[in-house]
């Protein structure tokens, strides 16, 4: 009797989730080193941090379909790849950008296979924003009835890239991008790990090159990581056998130039008093110039408009009024939007201020009347200033004598009498401080005009307007 060859079985063992990703020796850094368990995740707290809802589900291996909504580099499929491997599914990746019906229709029944199997499938879809109507409706009843479990990655918002009834379906999580502290312990997690990393290659990066690294990935992970280990094989290595990774290598690995700059350091006091004084100097080209070299440095942004609103009271004031609304409507600009976008209100802002007609009065009001505080201390609010609000008050002479502004100027002004808007009516100083003036207005501006009332004001009064 002919022995029969063994039969192959209907259905093949699955791969084990860790043969089913693409981190293998051949991969770049960044896929060598994704991070492999919940644990291993760098930020995004809120999402699955101790005791959070997905982190919950997953661990009680309880999923449901969801999309993951967040910038580049920010995890998203790290995310999904760690799902997978933690609740032992099947994994099958597919970009939305090259993927038709076909694959989908194709996943789908690898997905019965392996039901039969007793293996769950997750099926991601990268860039699902991308997914058209079509491929939308194939992959619909799939996920509704629970053969495969979609994972789709977005860096738009889902409400408008993904039709209402998949959304439906689908729980969506916002992942933040990564702070400059999360992708500095990747990039050591990456120098150090001699299994998936650099660390047997012995690597030595400056903190300065290591600095320039973290700050133009912009919270990337993948951008930090890859050019890491583009600048780490372009460095040959020493006759110790270490290679030494320099900022000029990391500038060349990202192409982008390392701007001389240190956040708490003299260039950071430098650059920002050379924009103030191009400002204040009405230079617009200088003033945009020290900006630009800020922001594409690194600086907070919020240092710099918080500057600009400073400048807009203490250097353009009252010869321009508007100047502090445009510096404050800055500050909340780039609160909203943030950068890199927020250049552009930042910009506006600076331009107008250098442009501005200047004046220091009301810094210059506000220390002369400070000087008199000092000197003088606390004198006492003149009588007819002060709300006689009981009756003992009133028998005290408190609100004795007081003239009522607008009852003045109506009065005045249904008589035809000569007196000039906003005539002083009586002392407002305390005794001894009668006659002082703190406020000077300059002839710039809209304080030209302010200058004029005030000297018609002193004029009226007998005071020499000479002393404005």
């Amino acid at each position: 009797m002919k022995r029969q060859p063994p039969s192959l079985p209907l259905f093949p063992e699955p791969a084990p989730p860790d043969q089913e990703t693409d981190d293998g020796p051949g991969a770049p850094l960044a896929a060598r080193i994704r991070p492999r368990t919940l644990d291993e995740m760098v930020g995004q707290a809120e999402v699955i941090g101790s005791g959070r809802v997905l982190r919950r589900s997953i661990e009680a291996d309880r999923l449901t379909s969801l999309i993951l909504w967040g910038p580049p580099g920010s995890g998203k499929t790290t995310l999904a790849r760690i799902i997978a491997r933690q609740t032992r599914s099947h994994f099958v990746a597919l970009s939305a950008v090259t993927a038709g019906v076909a694959e989908v229709r194709r996943v789908v029944e690898e997905a019965r296979q392996m039901r039969r199997a007793g293996r769950r499938t997750i099926l991601f879809i990268d860039e699902i924003h991308r997914f058209n109507r079509a491929q939308q409706d194939a992959t619909l009843p799939h996920v509704e009835s629970g053969l495969v479990v979609l994972i789709g990655a977005t860096t738009e918002n889902p409400s408008f890239a993904v039709n209402a009834a998949l959304l439906s379906r689908c729980r969506v999580f916002r992942l933040e991008a990564l702070d400059d502290q999360d992708v500095a312990v990747l990039v050591e997690r990456a120098l150090h790990d001699t299994e998936r990393g650099l660390g047997s290659q012995g690597v030595v990066l400056p903190e300065e090159a290591r600095q320039h690294l973290v700050r133009m990935a912009g919270g990337d992970a993948r951008v930090a990581l890859n050019a890491l280990e583009l600048a780490v094989t372009a460095t040959p290595p020493d006759a110790a056998g270490l290679r030494h990774v320099g900022l000029a290598a990391i500038e060349d690995a990202l192409q982008h130039r390392a701007l001389l700059y240190d956040k708490t350091g003299d260039q950071h006091y430098d650059l920002i008093s050379g924009f103030i004084k191009s400002v204040r100097g009405s230079d617009p080209d200088a003033a945009v110039y020290w900006l630009a070299r800020m922001l594409e440095a690194g600086e907070d942004p919020l240092f710099v408009v918080r500057r600009m609103v400073i400048l807009a009271a203490e250097d353009v004031g009252l010869a321009d009024p508007q100047a502090l609304v445009v510096a404050v409507a800055a500050m909340q600009a780039v609160q909203f939007i943030g950068l890199p976008e927020g250049y552009l209100p930042l910009a506006e802002a600076a331009l107008y201020l250098a442009t501005a007609p200047k004046s220091n009065s009301a810094l210059a009001a506000y220390q002369a009347a400070r000087e008199d505080v000092a000197q003088t201390g606390t004198q006492p609010v003149p009588l007819h200033l002060r709300n006689a609000v009981t009756g003992l008050m009133r028998g005290m002479g408190y609100g004795q004598g007081y003239r009522y502004a607008h009852t003045f100027y109506q009065k005045d002004g249904e008589a035809g009498g000569d007196l000039p808007p906003a005539q002083r009516l009586q002392p407002y100083l305390p005794p001894g401080l009668e006659g002082r003036a703190y406020y000077h207005p300059t002839g710039f501006g809209e304080e030209a005009r302010l200058r004029e009332w005030l000297a018609a004001r002193r004029r009226a009064a007998g005071e020499d307007p000479a002393e404005e």
